[in-house]
């Protein structure tokens, strides 16, 4: 009778020490998930940044007024610029 219930105590023992070590699993699992998330939230965020900063230049440009062929040019060279730095920070982020 008591060696039939120790044998239940540890046939229960042992199913609960398998139940921890899978919820160990899956908590390191979910930790490293959320790890993964936590990095592409930072660059998407870092992303939308960029492209705030590309907008506040163009509305920049766009407003230098076109008074003659000078401005221009100018407009021009600065568009070219801001699709260099583009393109830079692009190949960089790669």
């Amino acid at each position: 009778m008591i060696h039939e219930e120790l044998q239940n105590l540890q046939q229960l023992a042992n199913r609960v020490t398998k139940k921890i070590e899978q919820l160990e699993l899956e908590n390191q699992s979910l930790r490293d998930q959320l790890g993964g998330m936590r990095l592409e939230i930072q660059e998407k965020e870092a992303s939308l940044e960029h492209f705030k900063n590309q907008i506040k230049i163009s509305k920049i440009v766009n407003n230098i007024p076109v008074e003659n062929l000078e401005s221009a040019e100018l407009r021009n060279r600065i568009n070219n610029y801001i699709k260099e730095i583009d393109k830079i920070i692009t190949y960089l982020s790669e």
